[in-house]
Protein backbone atom coordinates (compact mmCIF):
# COMPACT_ATOMS: atom_id res chain seq x y z
CA UNK A 1 0.00 0.00 0.00
CA UNK A 2 2.82 2.30 0.55
CA UNK A 3 4.50 1.71 -2.07
CA UNK A 4 1.33 2.22 -4.43
CA UNK A 5 0.24 5.48 -2.59
CA UNK A 6 3.87 7.16 -3.36
CA UNK A 7 3.58 5.99 -7.00
CA UNK A 8 0.03 7.59 -7.27
CA UNK A 9 1.06 10.56 -5.92
CA UNK A 10 3.93 10.42 -8.10
CA UNK A 11 2.49 9.49 -11.69
CA UNK A 12 -0.92 10.31 -10.77
CA UNK A 13 -3.87 12.27 -9.04
CA UNK A 14 -3.57 11.43 -5.27
CA UNK A 15 -2.49 14.06 -3.23
CA UNK A 16 -3.22 12.65 -0.02
CA UNK A 17 -2.87 10.29 2.43
CA UNK A 18 -3.78 9.36 5.91
CA UNK A 19 -1.71 7.29 8.17
CA UNK A 20 -2.75 5.15 10.64
CA UNK A 21 0.50 6.04 13.14
CA UNK A 22 -0.02 2.14 14.96
CA UNK A 23 0.27 0.27 11.90
CA UNK A 24 2.95 -2.47 10.84
CA UNK A 25 4.75 -0.51 7.83
CA UNK A 26 3.99 3.09 9.95
CA UNK A 27 7.63 3.70 9.87
CA UNK A 28 7.97 3.41 6.22
CA UNK A 29 5.19 5.35 5.02
CA UNK A 30 6.65 8.41 7.27
CA UNK A 31 10.03 7.59 5.57
CA UNK A 32 7.94 7.83 2.16
CA UNK A 33 6.40 11.08 2.70
CA UNK A 34 9.21 12.80 3.70
CA UNK A 35 10.53 12.11 0.71
CA UNK A 36 7.00 13.58 -1.08
CA UNK A 37 6.93 17.56 0.36
CA UNK A 38 4.09 17.68 -2.01
CA UNK A 39 2.02 14.72 -0.46
CA UNK A 40 -0.27 16.10 2.78
CA UNK A 41 -0.57 13.31 5.22
CA UNK A 42 -3.29 13.39 7.91
CA UNK A 43 -4.33 11.02 11.15
CA UNK A 44 -6.25 7.84 10.40
CA UNK A 45 -7.24 7.13 13.93
CA UNK A 46 -7.71 3.90 15.32
CA UNK A 47 -10.24 2.97 17.59
CA UNK A 48 -11.49 -0.32 15.97
CA UNK A 49 -10.11 -3.52 14.88
CA UNK A 50 -6.52 -2.21 15.17
CA UNK A 51 -3.57 -1.95 17.47
CA UNK A 52 -3.99 0.97 19.88
CA UNK A 53 -0.88 3.36 20.73
CA UNK A 54 -1.29 2.94 24.85
CA UNK A 55 -0.59 0.02 26.06
CA UNK A 56 -3.80 -2.76 26.36
CA UNK A 57 -3.53 -2.31 30.40
CA UNK A 58 -4.33 0.97 30.33
CA UNK A 59 -7.23 0.57 28.00
CA UNK A 60 -8.65 -2.19 29.41
CA UNK A 61 -12.65 -0.84 28.17
CA UNK A 62 -11.44 -0.56 25.08
CA UNK A 63 -9.32 -3.71 24.03
CA UNK A 64 -9.61 -7.86 23.93
CA UNK A 65 -7.35 -9.76 25.66
CA UNK A 66 -5.02 -9.91 22.88
CA UNK A 67 -4.63 -6.22 23.33
CA UNK A 68 -5.90 -5.27 19.72
CA UNK A 69 -9.44 -2.85 19.77
CA UNK A 70 -12.35 -4.86 19.51
CA UNK A 71 -13.85 -5.22 16.43
CA UNK A 72 -17.53 -5.15 17.02
CA UNK A 73 -18.36 -1.26 16.22
CA UNK A 74 -21.59 -1.62 17.25
CA UNK A 75 -20.81 -2.76 20.61
CA UNK A 76 -17.88 -0.68 20.95
CA UNK A 77 -20.27 2.55 20.07
CA UNK A 78 -22.65 1.61 22.84
CA UNK A 79 -20.13 1.40 25.41
CA UNK A 80 -18.41 4.61 24.57
CA UNK A 81 -21.80 5.82 25.17
CA UNK A 82 -22.57 5.10 28.44
CA UNK A 83 -19.44 3.75 29.99
CA UNK A 84 -17.34 6.82 31.46
CA UNK A 85 -14.62 5.26 32.17
CA UNK A 86 -14.04 3.74 29.05
CA UNK A 87 -14.74 7.66 27.80
CA UNK A 88 -11.67 8.43 29.33
CA UNK A 89 -9.72 5.76 27.91
CA UNK A 90 -10.36 6.66 24.49
CA UNK A 91 -9.76 10.42 25.26
CA UNK A 92 -6.12 9.37 26.55
CA UNK A 93 -5.88 7.24 23.29
CA UNK A 94 -6.90 9.67 21.18
CA UNK A 95 -4.20 11.98 22.35
CA UNK A 96 -1.63 9.26 22.27
CA UNK A 97 -1.99 8.73 18.27
CA UNK A 98 -1.82 12.59 17.97
CA UNK A 99 0.90 12.67 19.67
CA UNK A 100 2.61 9.74 18.05
CA UNK A 101 1.78 11.73 14.28
CA UNK A 102 3.08 15.15 15.77
CA UNK A 103 6.51 12.70 16.55
CA UNK A 104 6.66 11.96 12.72
CA UNK A 105 7.84 14.98 11.93
CA UNK A 106 5.02 15.50 9.38
CA UNK A 107 2.66 18.19 8.87
CA UNK A 108 -1.45 17.65 9.80
CA UNK A 109 -3.25 18.21 6.90
CA UNK A 110 -6.46 16.38 8.03
CA UNK A 111 -7.79 13.57 10.36
CA UNK A 112 -10.08 10.71 9.81
CA UNK A 113 -10.81 7.23 11.64
CA UNK A 114 -10.77 3.65 10.38
CA UNK A 115 -14.50 2.66 9.19
CA UNK A 116 -15.81 5.94 9.89
CA UNK A 117 -15.96 5.92 13.62
CA UNK A 118 -14.98 9.36 14.19
CA UNK A 119 -18.82 9.77 13.15
CA UNK A 120 -19.47 8.66 16.66
CA UNK A 121 -20.64 11.69 18.90
CA UNK A 122 -18.20 10.42 21.69
CA UNK A 123 -15.23 10.15 19.23
CA UNK A 124 -15.92 13.23 17.02
CA UNK A 125 -16.20 15.42 19.93
CA UNK A 126 -12.74 14.31 21.56
CA UNK A 127 -11.19 14.16 18.33
CA UNK A 128 -12.40 17.90 17.28
CA UNK A 129 -11.33 18.83 20.82
CA UNK A 130 -8.18 17.37 21.28
CA UNK A 131 -7.14 17.51 17.32
CA UNK A 132 -6.85 21.17 17.63
CA UNK A 133 -4.28 20.83 20.61
CA UNK A 134 -2.68 19.41 18.22
CA UNK A 135 -2.97 22.08 14.98
CA UNK A 136 -5.93 20.12 13.54
CA UNK A 137 -7.67 22.55 10.99
CA UNK A 138 -9.28 20.00 8.79
CA UNK A 139 -11.73 16.86 9.11
CA UNK A 140 -13.57 14.17 7.03
CA UNK A 141 -17.47 13.93 7.12
CA UNK A 142 -18.49 11.21 5.25
CA UNK A 143 -21.39 12.43 3.55
CA UNK A 144 -22.05 11.33 -0.32
CA UNK A 145 -24.41 12.44 -2.60
CA UNK A 146 -26.84 9.72 -4.19
CA UNK A 147 -27.69 11.66 -6.90
CA UNK A 148 -23.72 11.54 -8.46
CA UNK A 149 -23.44 8.05 -7.65
CA UNK A 150 -26.82 7.52 -9.78
CA UNK A 151 -25.12 9.37 -12.46
CA UNK A 152 -21.94 7.93 -12.79
CA UNK A 153 -23.04 4.24 -12.23
CA UNK A 154 -26.59 3.84 -12.70
CA UNK A 155 -26.94 0.33 -12.54
CA UNK A 156 -25.16 0.23 -9.18
CA UNK A 157 -26.49 -0.43 -6.21
CA UNK A 158 -27.28 2.51 -3.96
CA UNK A 159 -27.43 1.39 -0.05
CA UNK A 160 -29.08 3.15 2.45
CA UNK A 161 -26.00 3.78 4.73
CA UNK A 162 -28.78 5.81 6.86
CA UNK A 163 -26.69 5.28 10.55
CA UNK A 164 -23.71 6.65 8.86
CA UNK A 165 -25.37 10.00 7.31
CA UNK A 166 -27.24 10.80 10.22
CA UNK A 167 -24.56 10.77 12.72
CA UNK A 168 -21.84 12.51 10.04
CA UNK A 169 -24.43 15.06 9.68
CA UNK A 170 -24.03 15.32 13.30
CA UNK A 171 -20.59 15.11 12.87
CA UNK A 172 -21.03 18.23 10.72
CA UNK A 173 -22.50 21.08 13.11
CA UNK A 174 -19.72 20.17 15.49
CA UNK A 175 -17.17 20.41 12.66
CA UNK A 176 -19.02 23.65 11.77
CA UNK A 177 -19.11 24.55 15.68
CA UNK A 178 -15.42 23.98 15.84
CA UNK A 179 -14.86 26.34 12.80
CA UNK A 180 -12.70 23.49 11.00
CA UNK A 181 -12.91 22.76 7.30
CA UNK A 182 -14.39 19.73 5.83
CA UNK A 183 -15.00 19.06 2.02
CA UNK A 184 -19.06 19.38 0.58
CA UNK A 185 -18.65 15.73 -0.78
CA UNK A 186 -16.74 12.47 -0.15
CA UNK A 187 -16.97 9.99 -2.57
CA UNK A 188 -15.77 6.42 -1.88
CA UNK A 189 -17.98 5.15 0.81
CA UNK A 190 -20.61 3.42 -1.17
CA UNK A 191 -17.90 1.79 -3.77
CA UNK A 192 -15.18 1.53 -1.22
CA UNK A 193 -12.96 -1.51 -2.80
CA UNK A 194 -14.07 -0.97 -5.65
CA UNK A 195 -13.51 2.65 -6.95
CA UNK A 196 -12.37 1.58 -10.61
CA UNK A 197 -10.92 3.91 -13.40
CA UNK A 198 -14.47 4.46 -14.79
CA UNK A 199 -15.88 5.61 -11.71
CA UNK A 200 -13.27 7.99 -10.77
CA UNK A 201 -13.78 8.90 -14.76
CA UNK A 202 -17.29 9.53 -14.07
CA UNK A 203 -17.06 11.05 -10.75
CA UNK A 204 -14.58 13.65 -12.29
CA UNK A 205 -16.72 14.88 -14.98
CA UNK A 206 -19.83 14.92 -12.81
CA UNK A 207 -17.91 16.41 -9.60
CA UNK A 208 -20.86 18.51 -7.52
CA UNK A 209 -19.99 22.62 -6.54
CA UNK A 210 -17.32 23.13 -4.08
CA UNK A 211 -14.55 20.71 -2.49
CA UNK A 212 -15.27 16.88 -3.38
CA UNK A 213 -12.44 14.50 -1.68
CA UNK A 214 -12.53 11.32 -3.46
CA UNK A 215 -10.74 8.44 -1.70
CA UNK A 216 -9.83 5.07 -2.37
CA UNK A 217 -7.75 2.37 -1.48
CA UNK A 218 -4.59 1.59 -3.70
CA UNK A 219 -1.98 -0.77 -2.98
CA UNK A 220 0.21 -2.59 -5.79
CA UNK A 221 -1.25 -6.22 -5.03
CA UNK A 222 -3.80 -7.14 -2.68
CA UNK A 223 -3.60 -10.70 -0.28
CA UNK A 224 -1.35 -8.89 2.04
CA UNK A 225 -2.04 -9.23 6.32
CA UNK A 226 -4.88 -7.15 7.05
CA UNK A 227 -6.08 -7.05 3.23
CA UNK A 228 -10.44 -6.88 3.35
CA UNK A 229 -11.35 -9.57 1.12
CA UNK A 230 -12.92 -8.24 -1.82
CA UNK A 231 -11.22 -5.74 -2.52
CA UNK A 232 -9.86 -4.33 -5.59
CA UNK A 233 -6.19 -2.81 -4.38
CA UNK A 234 -4.33 -3.21 -8.08
CA UNK A 235 -7.66 -1.54 -9.89
CA UNK A 236 -7.97 0.97 -7.38
CA UNK A 237 -3.81 2.13 -7.69
CA UNK A 238 -4.68 2.12 -11.54
CA UNK A 239 -7.32 4.45 -11.30
CA UNK A 240 -5.55 6.89 -9.76
CA UNK A 241 -2.52 6.35 -11.98
CA UNK A 242 -4.84 5.88 -15.56
CA UNK A 243 -3.44 9.00 -18.14
CA UNK A 244 -7.57 9.37 -18.52
CA UNK A 245 -8.02 9.74 -15.51
CA UNK A 246 -4.85 12.23 -14.77
CA UNK A 247 -5.97 14.26 -17.60
CA UNK A 248 -9.65 14.40 -16.51
CA UNK A 249 -8.31 15.69 -13.38
CA UNK A 250 -6.37 18.78 -15.24
CA UNK A 251 -9.24 20.08 -16.49
CA UNK A 252 -10.08 23.90 -16.27
CA UNK A 253 -12.04 24.25 -12.78
CA UNK A 254 -10.54 21.29 -11.57
CA UNK A 255 -7.75 22.12 -8.54
CA UNK A 256 -5.44 19.06 -6.50
CA UNK A 257 -4.34 19.13 -3.15
CA UNK A 258 -4.68 18.27 0.07
CA UNK A 259 -6.80 18.98 3.34
CA UNK A 260 -5.19 22.10 4.21
CA UNK A 261 -4.89 23.72 0.57
CA UNK A 262 -8.57 23.86 0.93
CA UNK A 263 -9.46 25.21 4.17
CA UNK A 264 -9.64 28.57 3.47
CA UNK A 265 -10.87 28.69 -0.14
CA UNK A 266 -13.92 27.96 -2.11
CA UNK A 267 -12.80 26.05 -5.27
CA UNK A 268 -13.28 22.84 -6.60
CA UNK A 269 -11.10 19.74 -4.78
CA UNK A 270 -9.81 16.51 -5.67
CA UNK A 271 -7.89 14.93 -3.28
Amino acid sequence: MNEAIEQAHRNGILTAASLMVTGAAAADAVARAHRLPGLRVGLHLVLVDGVPALPADALPDLVEPSGRFRPNMVLSGINLAVNRRAQRQLAAEISAQFEAFRSTGLALDHANAHKHFHVHPVIGKLLLRIGQDFGLNSVRVPLEPAEVLRHVDPASTIGREWLLARNARGLLQKVRKFNLFAPDSVFGIRWSGAMTRDRVLGLLDALPDGTTEIYSHPAISGGFPGSSPGYRYADEFGALTDRHVVAAARQPGIALGGFSDFAARNIVETV
